[in-house]
Formats: C-alpha cells, sequence, structure tokens
C-alpha cells in the first residue's frame, strides 16, 4: 500500500513540474499542421499560440489582467536584461518570475542568445562563452551556457532555454557550421548544470539557411533529449523563402510528442507559414513595438492610425475584433491620442495588436479541428495581402 502511495506521489508530482505536450489532432492528415496540447504549471492551453513579450518581467504599457482579457497563454521574459536589472537574485527573493510580475499564467525565459546576435562582435564569441558590453553602462560583461542557465533556474520561469548563437544571415557556410556545432557544445553544457527541478528546459535547432546543417542540429539536439525544440536563427534579415527553408529542414526531424517553438517570429502570414511547417509556438515584440508608432494590424494588413485618412474615421481598428479596444474605441480617437503623443494611444494599440494575434492562433486552432486550415490559410493571406 505504501509503494503504491510512493508512486502516485511521483506520478502527480512529475505532472506538476514539467510542461507536457499532447498531439490531438492533425489537419486532413498533414503530419505537420498539428493542434496541441500544453500542459504547465501554472495552466493548460491549446497550440498553435502566440506569446506576447515582457522583456523586464512587463509586456510594455500592459498590466496582466488585460493580458489574460486578450487570451494570452505563456508570457515571455528576458535574461540577459533581467540579469542586469533588477538582478535574478531579486526575482528568486520575491517568489520567481509569476510572482515577481504577478502574471499567473505559464512563462518563458529566453537564453540572452539573442543579445550575442545583437550586441556581441563574432571576434568576442568564444568556446567558454561571449564577452560584449552592457546597453545600459558600457561595462563588460561574459554570458557563459552555465551562466545564462543559473540565471534562469534563479528566474524560475516554466520554461527555460538553451544558450545559443543566433548567427547573422547572411554568413559563409564555415561560419554557420562552426556556430552550429558550437550551440550543440552549449546546450550540453546547459542541460548538465541546469538543476530547477520546476522548470522545462527547450534545446534549440541552428544552421543558418543549410539543410543538412539543420538537419545535422535538430538530430542531434534531439538527442540530447530536452523537455521541448525550439527553431532559432530566423527573422535576421533572410528573405521570407529562406526563412519557411530553415523552418522546414528543422521540424520533420523533431519530434511529434515536444512541443516546437519558432523564436522571434510574429507577422501573422509569417504564423500561419510557421504551422503550416509544424510551429506550436510564436513569440515576437512586433505587436508593441508597432502599436508604439501608431501601425494597427488589420484582417486586410497593417495600417498606421497616423494617416489623416483616420481623423474623421469613427468605425473600430477593425471590424472582426473583439479586444478591448475594439469595442470601445474609434479610429479617430486612438489617432488622436497617438498624435497628440499620449501613453495611451500606444496602450490601446497594443491591446489591439496582441489580441489580433492571439485570435488569429484561436482561429488557426479551429480550422485544424475542422480540417480546413489550408482554407482558411489562403484566405487569411488573400484578404490580408488585399490592401498592396
Amino acid at each position: 500500500m505504501l509503494n503504491i502511495f510512493y508512486y502516485v506521489i511521483i506520478f502527480f508530482g512529475d505532472l506538476m513540474t514539467k510542461i507536457k505536450y499532447e498531439l490531438l489532432k492533425n489537419n486532413n492528415g498533414d503530419e505537420m499542421v498539428r493542434l496541441g496540447r500544453l500542459i504547465t504549471n501554472h495552466g493548460t492551453f491549446e497550440t498553435p499560440i502566440f506569446m506576447p513579450v515582457g522583456t523586464l518581467a512587463n509586456v510594455k504599457t500592459l498590466m496582466p489582467e488585460e493580458l489574460k482579457a486578450c487570451g494570452s497563454a505563456v508570457v515571455l521574459s528576458n535574461t540577459y536584461h533581467l540579469w542586469l536589472r533588477p538582478g535574478e537574485d531579486i526575482v528568486n527573493k520575491a517568489g520567481g518570475l509569476n510572482k515577481f510580475m504577478n502574471y499567473d499564467g505559464p512563462t518563458l525565459t529566453d537564453s540572452g542568445g539573442f543579445q550575442v546576435f545583437s550586441l556581441a562582435k563574432p571576434k568576442n564569441i568564444s568556446e567558454e562563452g561571449v564577452k560584449f558590453k552592457s546597453h545600459i553602462d558600457g561595462s563588460n560583461l561574459f554570458l557563459t551556457p552555465e551562466k545564462s542557465i543559473e540565471i534562469q533556474n534563479k528566474l524560475d520561469s516554466d520554461i527555460a532555454m538553451s544558450f545559443d548563437e543566433c548567427a547573422p544571415y547572411p554568413a559563409t557556410r564555415k561560419y554557420i557550421e562552426n556556430s552550429m556545432r558550437r550551440t550543440l557544445r552549449w546546450a550540453k553544457r546547459g542541460k548538465e548544470v541546469f538543476n530547477n527541478e520546476n522548470q522545462s528546459l527547450f534545446g534549440i535547432v541552428q544552421g543558418g539557411e543549410f539543410e543538412d546543417l539543420r538537419k545535422e542540429s535538430a538530430l542531434k539536439t534531439v538527442e540530447l533529449d530536452f523537455d521541448g525544440y525550439a527553431v532559432g536563427g530566423t527573422s535576421v534579415g533572410e528573405p521570407k523563402d529562406v526563412m519557411y527553408n530553415m523552418i522546414s529542414y528543422a521540424t520533420k526531424y523533431l519530434p511529434i510528442n515536444k512541443p516546437r517553438y519558432l523564436m522571434g517570429v510574429g507577422d501573422p502570414i509569417d504564423i500561419l507559414e510557421g504551422v503550416s511547417r509544424g510551429i506550436d509556438m510564436f513569440d515576437c515584440v512586433l505587436p508593441t513595438r508597432l502599436a508604439r508608432h501608431g501601425n494597427c494590424f488589420t484582417r486586410t494588413g497593417k495600417i498606421n492610425i497616423r494617416n489623416a485618412k483616420y481623423k474623421e474615421d469613427f468605425s473600430k481598428l477593425d471590424e472582426n475584433c473583439d479586444c478591448y479596444t475594439c469595442k470601445n474605441f474609434t479610429k479617430a480617437y486612438v489617432r488622436h491620442l497617438i498624435t497628440a503623443g499620449e501613453v495611451n494611444g500606444g496602450r490601446l494599440i497594443s491591446i489591439h495588436n496582441i489580441r489580433f494575434l492571439i485570435k488569429l492562433t484561436e482561429e488557426i486552432r479551429e480550422a485544424i479541428k475542422n480540417d480546413n486550415f489550408e482554407e482558411y490559410k489562403k484566405n487569411f493571406i488573400n484578404k490580408y495581402e488585399s490592401r498592396h
């Protein structure tokens, strides 16, 4: 009897500590287009999903309850930025990232790898780690795979990411090959020191635009047996067809029983193309970054609300949108706020843009359930591009 009780505790303890992915359905026999279920310590959600980015434990200008009203599941924060301020120890003392930012849904922390791409020079990337300067005060920093994991363990997000090099585009095959294999070695080192039993760890597939290198990276990353897998090195200036190939080259070698995450992608058409290629999770700063400049997603493409033609337009930002902004305000009012430099202008568009992408993934999930994803994708893209 005691033995049975022991194994029950172990079983349910496991369910409460590591994320689980369940494949629910493929679209009309297409093995790549997936409807899934992501089970986390902070809730269960169907995938594909779009994940808002809260770089400094805060999605710019939005409160946690507003994110939930948008349908948000996972929210991202940035390891590099939280390391610099307020510091991982303060977040840890607060009870971890969820309690610190008062968000009761699941959280994901990136590894700092993108800062390697954006702040470090290639000569400062070594086998041991990366030297670069703080964007705040110019002080010298050194980030290693072990340090990245240590920081994320203390942040206590639901999902942590392996430390990787996000290589530039274009780059020589030799550079990409060396970078990809170093990323594999970094992944192994990071996994060896990972020690937060309440957290899951994802590996990252690199390999640039080269199919054989993507295959090698995917297969060897899978051998390390992570809780989920990300496709990295996209959205770094490459043409769309190259990006879509990068995704396809990787996902066909990833296990069907683990989640697949496309890093840094938030354009509506790119989300649809990612789903076509087997992706379950997307994130991007795009919705809030666009909003601060007055740009709004609509079913007929992006619009800039600063345009004079919206001065007397008393319709909502998008006729099909059910967000707080569209329920309560008009283009004319939001334009007034933006042109007057009022903070609430960007806030209202941020709410709309985030809800737009989350609603897109809701509709994608419904289309997969009904076996008509390809029709939905075609119709959405035709309408979205009709403004051009």
